[in-house]
């Protein structure tokens, strides 16, 4: 992936929702100007979410999610229901699409207290308009009496379309334009250095994505970047002749650097940065301290937002277990989740440790964290995880005053 790309995670995403056959796919083509899904007078021609990352205008880099119908049938049409109900886990503002001849029918009320339930933005648009009359066209309201927000279109003709996107448009709350990275932590002429260990379980010639995230971020601020293994970084600093502003370090080689790098430097993980990119580092630092109340036979589940292969010395599977079993001296078991899995019923677990998340867009990370702090499961992340066993998790964190005051 090249510097300049918009990674899926940080593109807006757009779910379709509604009853099979009410013309969600249509109106998918109909906005993309592409003909991204299977359209059929079949029932239910969608079978399972389809992504598509895409520029849309006047959006931008977005992500358009088409789903199976909501009122789908049978063993097989519960499944599509339960992905359907996945999606709005990652959805930022969710598209309702409702046959204008029909109108609302109870599923489709049913989505819209799911997209309330989980403050998602959303859109009820009646298609088919074409074939409705003047006075076919009515108001509705929620079961607060709010009127929903509402738009007629006409796939087939096109009618309304270009209302609908500027109207998606309007519904989105941009706030990954104004979070950043580091950005917000340097300033022009500033120059910071990145301890980069070679990841094997980066695809070959490549950095891995939040590595490439922070480099570009640090460039859009006007600042300098030096990047060096850990290998280089001693040699490195006395080259330098001039202090870094900051010293960001793979979480995996936490401890080495900390005992290179002066303790007068600002240190931190590209981790612990991403925590707080995509909202949960807070949660993080409190979560963590449950380490301390591991026993025999506790579970802790350890889950990624990407599915790898996996390496003979992985950070999250083996890594992260023994560092932990050391620290603790208990006979801690671990659980795994990978990719868009994420089990709904975290009871089993004494916490839950989670990666940067950088494969994952904001909506979907405070999901699992909420899921997580709703069972009162402690929610935490690697790169805190690791500076808290390194005994570092302070140092790691002055770079945010006020959560360093709470340690």
């Amino acid at each position: 992936m090249g510097l300049n790309s918009t990674p899926m995670a940080n593109r807006i995403h757009i779910g379709f929702f509604g009853r099979r056959n009410a013309g969600k796919s249509s109106v998918v083509n109909a906005v993309t100007g592409q003909e991204l899904a299977v359209v059929s007078d079949v029932k239910g021609t969608t079978t399972d979410p389809v992504y598509k990352s895409m520029e849309l205008l006047p959006l931008g880099p977005v992500v358009i999610i088409d789903t199976p119908g909501f009122d789908d049938e049978g063993a097989l049409g519960e499944l599509r229901v339960k992905k359907t109900k996945q999606v709005l886990n990652k959805t930022d503002v969710a598209v309702l699409i409702v046959d204008a001849c029909t109108g609302l029918m109870p599923c489709d009320r049913e989505l819209i207290g799911l997209f309330q339930k989980k403050e998602i933005p959303y859109l009820v648009v009646y298609n088919k308009a074409d074939l409705l009359t003047g006075a076919g066209k009515e108001t509705a309201e929620d079961a607060d009496g709010a009127l929903l927000p509402e738009i007629y279109v006409s796939a087939l003709t096109g009618q309304g379309i270009w209302e609908l996107k500027e109207k998606i448009g309007a519904s989105v709350q941009m706030e990954n334009e104004r979070l950043k990275i580091v950005g917000d932590l340097i300033s022009p002429g500033d120059f910071v250095l990145l301890v980069v260990p070679i990841d094997t379980a980066a695809p070959k010639g490549r950095l891995i994505l939040p590595q490439q995230q922070t480099i570009r971020d640090v460039l859009e601020a006007g600042a300098a970047s030096v990047v060096v293994r850990e290998s280089e970084l001693a040699e490195t600093l006395k080259q330098l002749g001039k202090q870094p502003s900051l010293v960001i370090t793979d979480s995996q080689v936490f401890g080495p650097v900390s005992r290179i790098v002066p303790e007068g430097m600002l240190l931190t993980s590209f981790s612990i940065l991403m925590a707080r990119y995509k909202g949960f580092l807070d949660a993080a630092v409190t979560g963590v301290r449950a380490i301390e109340n591991l026993q025999d036979g506790d579970r802790v589940l350890i889950s990624e937002g990407c599915t790898h292969h996996r390496q003979c010395d992985d950070i999250g599977t083996v890594k992260i277990p023994r560092w932990l079993r050391e620290y603790t001296g208990k006979d801690i078991l671990f659980d795994t989740s990978s990719g868009t899995e994420f089990p709904e019923d975290l009871s089993p677990y004494q916490m839950v440790i989670h990666c940067g998340g950088c494969m994952l867009n904001e909506r979907e990370v405070k999901y699992r964290m909420k899921c997580s702090l709703d069972q009162g499961i402690p929610f935490t992340n690697y790169g805190i995880t690791i500076a808290y066993l390194k005994g570092i998790l302070k140092r790691s964190v002055k770079i945010f005053p006020y959560l360093y005051e709470k340690l």
